[in-house]
């Protein structure tokens, strides 16, 4: 049964354009090429890639942390209480007011006692900006090192300047030792990413993350296969332009050096728009879709590896809005700040703020309110990476 699974899945006429085949990828006179046993060495690289990302975050990105000025805060934990507990786990972190009350009589605790132990729990489990910094400043290290490895990898390159270059020769194009180790370090950490998600920040993107993982992971692996190893360099350092700069925004985010990270998001946002939504589908999408059809009917192989790009540019496309979204914001409050105009003089929210006896404001927002949308705030960046 696995031979005959084995037979189907690696059938030429799947992997290749018609007259060409497995026997073209063997090595022969000194010229060495892709072979899909390589993909194997990723694993080992990724878990070195665990191991590694928890020294760092321990003694790299920890006192770089407390250097920024960002220490782990430790959060009141809730009194214990059974029902209350077993409400917050199996039924909902956020109950309704009808609920509230029912709980009040059940505990025998007022409603404002509930609402107050509610909103600490969900503080408790809400993961602290030390964990968050530590996330993005680990991805900071590797997209960088990354581009400027991509970069020396691929300044020298015909292909780099002239899309059309990656096809010639296909699919007998000799395998570089940079080549490879670039794949083989791209494929590596992503599958780290993948392995590691369960136990990462989750986010509002959580699926759209591991859609991208996969589609990732899937991309590399085929395009090392069936030698386009080309493509996908081309695709990866792409990719890498922008990626460090996001990480580095969210670690001056989290460290509240606002400034610094609006001014590094919104040149961000602009390469991310260039490079995702400009160059990839009318550059390389071009050059991997139309132009290769003039050189040899469409395979299977063909529709796959373009299938895959497609979803990767859907992606993109959700996460410029978000990122639109994000920069948006931080024009209009730096306008704001720049103007003089607080919180309740922002045009389309004027309001009258008055006190009132209890401590809550009429027409306005309390601080603590301000404070949790200041929080939710942070887990609106994209991840994606």
């Amino acid at each position: 049964m696995l031979e005959w699974v084995s037979e189907v899945f690696w059938q030429e006429r799947l992997w290749f354009p018609e007259g060409l085949g497995w026997a073209d990828l063997e090595d022969r006179d000194g010229q060495v090429y892709a072979k899909a046993r390589d993909l194997w060495v990723a694993l080992p690289i990724a878990v070195l890639f665990l191991v590694i990302r928890q020294v760092f975050e321990r003694y790299v990105a920890t006192p770089l942390a407390s250097l920024l000025g960002l220490k782990e805060t430790v959060r009141r934990r809730v009194t214990h209480n059974l029902m209350l507990e077993s409400y917050y786990c199996n039924t909902t972190k956020n109950p309704t007011p009808g609920s509230v009350e029912k709980l009040s009589e059940q505990t025998g605790w007022t409603e404002r006692q509930v609402q107050r132990w509610f909103r600490r729990r969900r503080n408790q489990d809400r993961p602290n900006l030390l964990k968050k910094f530590c996330e993005a400043s680990w991805r900071f290290a590797f997209y960088l090192l990354a581009f400027i490895g991509g970069l020396v990898a691929l300044i020298d390159k015909p292909w780099l300047y002239d899309l059309k270059e990656m096809w010639k020769g296909f699919p007998t194009l000799t395998l570089l030792p940079s080549q490879y180790w670039y794949y083989m370090l791209e494929l590596g950490f992503y599958t780290s990413l993948l392995f590691s998600l369960a136990s990462d920040v989750k986010r509002k993107d959580f699926r759209e993350q591991v859609i991208h993982h996969v589609a990732t992971i899937l991309l590399i692996s085929f395009s090392w296969c069936v030698n386009y190893i080309r493509a996908g360099t081309l695709i990866m350092f792409m990719h890498d332009s922008a990626d460090y700069l996001l990480e580095s925004a969210k670690m001056f985010n989290y460290a509240r050096w606002k400034n610094a990270c609006n001014y590094i998001f919104i040149l961000f946002a602009a390469i991310f728009i260039v490079t995702r939504l400009i160059i990839f589908p009318f550059r390389i999408m071009y050059c991997t879709w139309v132009y290769p059809v003039t050189l040899y009917p469409p395979f299977f192989g063909y529709y796959f590896f373009n299938g895959l790009l497609m979803v990767l540019l859907c992606l993109h496309v959700f996460w410029a809005a978000l990122i639109i979204r994000l920069a948006f914001r931080f024009l209009s409050n730096n306008i704001n700040s720049h103007t003089g105009l607080g919180r309740h003089e922002v045009v389309g929210r004027r309001r009258e703020v008055r006190p009132r006896g209890d401590g809550r404001v009429r027409g306005g927002r309390t601080d603590e309110k301000w404070r949790d949308k200041e929080k939710r705030t942070s887990s609106e960046w994209p991840r994606y990476t």
